[in-house]
């Protein structure tokens, strides 16, 4: 891991820009961590538009993680931003928007095609990622995965130990290969929905929510579109991982 920049926010949250090899990422932690009281860890995962145009929302998360004492990381998605271009993905990605512009159903194998290689990919970084975070000497235990696109967050829950609890937003397109996935999935969770979504399957998230295997799970629905999560649903995702993390 490679620090690019450095700058304290007004708030006192220290923000690093590094690099993982070509992986880009942010690490935002609270002024409260050192060597000495090194803090918890959340990693926040993006949505697939890119690291840039996301960054007002997910710096606004780190800020509120930080004042409830929490570290928090994210990385750049494989074919996002500035990481090099992946044309197998592109094409999939365009025959998504294709169907959708049509009005016609989205085939499993379009779904299969979009997210599947983007999670087989993903989740591995994921995992390098959060070595290196963890050798930090402000960043301890336990670790939390929050947010991104669903079907990386049911790997890391799978795959991934050192997560001991996660925050998932339904809102994506879910292959059935993950719905069998999310019988494995064993750690608390707390799950977000938007119930007018215009782009998101109601039913196969309340479908995804019913398939996972653990006895902890809690599902919040929310009246309103994709972007319209209400303030009070964040701060349920706060207090679950106050819970979990401390």
């Amino acid at each position: 891991m490679h620090f690019t920049s450095e700058r304290r926010l007004d708030d006192g949250v220290l923000e690093r820009e590094f690099t993982l090899g070509d992986i880009p990422g942010i690490l935002w932690t609270p002024a409260s961590a050192t060597a000495s009281a090194p803090t918890p860890l959340i990693l926040l995962g993006p949505p697939p538009l890119g690291l840039g145009k996301v960054y007002p929302r997910l710096v606004a998360r780190a800020r509120h993680a930080a004042a409830d004492g929490f570290a928090t990381a994210t990385i750049e998605l494989p074919g996002k931003g500035d990481r090099p271009r992946w044309p197998a993905a592109e094409q999939a990605l365009a025959d998504l928007r294709r169907a959708l512009e049509a009005g016609e159903p989205v085939s499993d194998e379009i779904i299969d095609a979009v997210i599947l290689p983007l999670v087989d990919k993903a989740a591995p970084e994921w995992q390098a990622a959060l070595d290196a975070l963890l050798s930090l000497p402000e960043i301890g235990g336990p670790v939390g995965y929050s947010g991104g696109v669903i079907s990386i967050g049911v790997r890391l829950a799978v795959v991934e130990p050192r997560i001991v609890a996660a925050g998932l937003f339904a809102g994506s397109f879910v292959p059935r290969a993950v719905f069998e996935e999310a019988r494995r999935v064993t750690i608390p969770l707390h799950v977000l929905l938007q119930w007018d979504d215009e782009g998101n399957d109601r039913q196969a998230a309340l479908d995804l929510f019913d398939a996972f295997g653990s006895q902890e799970k809690s599902l919040h629905a929310d009246m309103g579109g994709h972007t319209g999560v209400p303030q009070h649903a964040g701060e349920a995702a706060a207090q679950f991982f106050t819970r979990h993390l401390k």
